[in-house]
């Protein structure tokens, strides 16, 4: 349906795997491992950038969006 949709209005569809995307910092790349799903916020051991799980997640799958299209 998607596909569909980007290509009725012209649009370009970029597909991204959304592996690991909330264990990994979106500031500075570092890798933090697993988290239960209680865990909703975390602070990276790298960096210090305190992290909402999900909003982190969705900054990721962003970057590796644009970084897919060039």
């Amino acid at each position: 349906m998607l596909a569909y949709k980007c290509a009725w209005y012209g649009k370009r569809l970029v597909v991204v795997k959304p592996n690991y995307t909330s264990q990994i910092c979106s500031h500075c790349g570092y890798h933090s491992g697993p988290k239960p799903l209680q865990i909703h916020e975390w602070t990276c051991q790298s960096c210090g950038t305190h992290h909402d799980r999900d909003i982190n997640a969705a900054v990721n799958i962003l970057h590796y969006g644009l970084k897919a299209i060039g």
